[in-house]
């Protein structure tokens, strides 16, 4: 997009927001709300060393990771509409010299439409039904169990960042999805997705088909199996298996297990890995507390490869729930032996209002 196009989209926000704000004066506030979010960090490097952390230039710094803001409006008893813009720190081209081919680029934060879409509620099933730029159920459960996305993205969602190696998973795609539940204990969920993301447009025939059945035994414990698969070039397909298990069978306390296996045929190798959790409500509405495991498999056939995150941390409540301090240490370990531990301290705010 050119600087015109940003013009065009920041106009396009400001006159988003003056409608949205026109409309709250005459509607009640449970028809519509307008939410914000944001994530900001301070990160230091506690050894110099490591395979990330030799880089002393980059030894501290602040960042904004996440930045969004959410519009929602009943229009019905059965109908909600959507619409969320998001922002990060992508290096955009900002101006083109077409006498030398040279570009220009900067990584102010860009906003960027992450969700527009009608959710559709139905007695039936309990069903729910959305349609357009959605969020996808891969990691969603998971996240919200974690519930320190401010902190990190679920093992899922943030396998790429880490590892470098894709295994064709988002939080947000063009399709449509159906939620509804079988029985108390039987939940289920599927889907129909571009398969390119939030971030391209489609450019190919091929779909991606998803679906997940979650078991609830009994109060405290549940069962999430969930699988994808899409064809990624002609007789070629992608496919996704991932299990999580849930347990809450202490008070404010949660235990999660995730696995996961991404086998693509275009592909000599299988990619995955498992990640476990637990978060601790200390004194609740006051400090909580959480502690991670992560173990990255990006190649199945190089276990020199293999990635070892460990998280922990406080969440400190300091301004009440809508602003947080939670200060966090990241511990990354390689099998490579000549990629030397890397150990960061990071100090998040987290903003919700």
């Amino acid at each position: 997009m050119n600087l015109k196009g940003f013009k065009k989209l920041g106009a396009s926000a400001v006159l988003f927001l003056a409608v949205a704000a026109v409309g709250s004066a005459q509607l009640n506030t449970t028809e519509q709300t307008l939410n914000t979010t944001v994530y900001f960090d301070y990160a230091h490097y506690l050894n110099n060393d490591g395979y990330l952390t030799s880089a002393k230039a980059k030894s501290s710094a602040f960042a904004f990771r996440r930045a969004y803001l959410t519009y929602e409006r009943k229009l019905s008893d059965y109908l909600r509409f959507r619409f969320r813009y998001d922002a990060d720190n992508a290096a955009n081209i900002t101006s083109i010299n077409f006498a030398n081919g040279t570009t220009s680029s900067d990584a102010k934060l860009r906003p960027y439409v992450k969700h527009i879409c009608l959710q559709w509620n139905q007695d039936w099933l309990q069903s729910q039904v959305n349609i357009g730029m959605i969020e996808t159920m891969s990691f969603k459960l998971t996240e919200d169990r974690w519930g320190y996305r401010s902190v990190a993205k679920t093992f899922a969602d943030g396998y790429s960042d880490l590892t470098g190696q894709s295994i064709d998973q988002t939080s947000a795609d063009l399709g449509v999805s159906w939620k509804g539940t079988l029985a108390k204990e039987l939940r289920f969920g599927l889907g129909v997705f571009s398969g390119n993301g939030y971030t391209r447009p489609e450019n190919d025939q091929y779909k991606k088909f998803a679906g997940y059945l979650q078991l609830v035994p009994l109060s405290g414990v549940s069962l999430f199996t969930y699988a994808d698969i899409e064809t990624q070039v002609e007789g070629k397909k992608a496919v996704t298996y991932k299990i999580d298990a849930f347990i809450n069978l202490i008070k404010n306390a949660n235990l999660v297990f995730e696995w996961l296996q991404y086998d693509n045929e275009t592909r000599t190798f299988k990619s995955g890995g498992w990640s476990a959790y637990a978060t601790y409500m200390v004194n609740p509405g006051k400090l909580g507390a959480f502690l991670r495991y992560d173990r990255y498999q990006p190649d199945s056939n190089d276990s020199l490869k293999n990635v070892d995150l460990i998280i922990a941390g406080l969440d400190w409540f300091a301004w009440g729930s809508f602003c947080r301090i939670q200060p966090n240490v990241w511990i990354r370990s390689y099998k490579d032996s000549l990629k030397k531990t890397d150990v960061i301290g990071v100090a998040t705010f987290f903003m919700s209002f």
